[in-house]
């Protein structure tokens, strides 16, 4: 899934070609990939309405109407968005086009079918329970502290838990975990004032050069225009099972948190 470094990365790319060009029409290709209104509606309301601003929140792309709707978009697990010529072939996994004033086309495609688009009175109808964006200076020590005590749970998955941070996907939680040298299953009550400044110090950190490198790339992700990211290649822990730990050689050890593939290094990331 997209997570905060490939949902900004995708945004900058697409902005310059959708802002202050007006919808024309929209092709439902898929109709359930509108979650609400319902699609004829959503197919109306979206007929000649211009973009006039782009923003991300979490791992949401938000974009503001000259009728101040918003159309929100969540790519899931393998959407792409990309704008094209009108001639450009469809793809298979192609679900929705937005046909732009200048004849080119805004297409979603997501393999899958978990992506999900909405328009909106306010983006706080979707995000509004969302944490605090993890560059911004709300996400500090301060409030993970609070946010964390007394928290018996995993903190590999309250990092996930997309209402204390925002936009922190699977990737970055285990780039970052290692980061700080906490292992993945440590309940989030029991870190220290110092764990819990390395690990907001390696999440800042970690999200600041994925998005230098423009995301990673392991399968799907791709940019706009088809290309990749180049961060995959300074993953220290995530998807490296077996292989030496960059600082003490200990092979890279998989488990299971929350449903979800964890990767850690258990000299350097002890339990206790």
């Amino acid at each position: 899934m997209p997570e905060l470094p490939e949902v900004q990365t995708i945004l900058d790319a697409l902005a310059p070609h959708i802002l202050n060009h007006n919808i024309r029409d929209v092709t439902l290709l898929w109709p359930p990939v509108v979650d609400r209104p319902e699609p004829a509606r959503f197919r109306a309301w979206m007929q000649g309405r211009r973009v006039e601003s782009v923003g991300r929140r979490g791992k949401y792309m938000l974009f503001r109407l000259d009728d101040d709707r918003w159309l929100v978009m969540h790519l899931r697990m393998t959407g792409k968005v990309r704008v094209v010529a009108p001639d450009d072939p469809l793809r298979p996994h192609d679900r929705l086009i937005f046909h732009l004033d200048d004849g080119r086309e805004w297409r979603f495609e997501d393999q899958r079918k978990f992506g999900r688009v909405y328009l909106v009175e306010g983006p706080e109808e979707i995000v509004g329970k969302l944490g605090p964006e993890p560059l911004s200076d709300n996400f500090a020590p301060d409030y993970l502290a609070r946010t964390l005590a007394k928290r018996t749970a995993p903190i590999k998955s309250l990092l996930l838990d997309q209402r204390i941070v925002a936009g922190v996907g699977n990737i970055y939680a285990d780039e970052a975990l290692f980061r700080a040298r906490i292992h993945p299953l440590r309940p989030g009550g029991s870190l220290s004032r110092e764990e819990i400044e390395r690990l907001t110090g390696a999440i800042k950190g970690v999200l600041t050069q994925a998005l230098a490198e423009m995301g990673t790339t392991l399968r799907d992700y791709r940019r706009p225009d088809g290309s990749v990211g180049s961060f995959q290649n300074s993953l220290q822990v995530f998807r490296r099972t077996g292989e030496p730990c960059p600082s003490c050689g200990a092979p890279i050890q998989r488990i299971v948190v929350g449903g979800r593939s964890t990767h850690f290094c258990p000299r350097e990331q002890p339990l206790y």
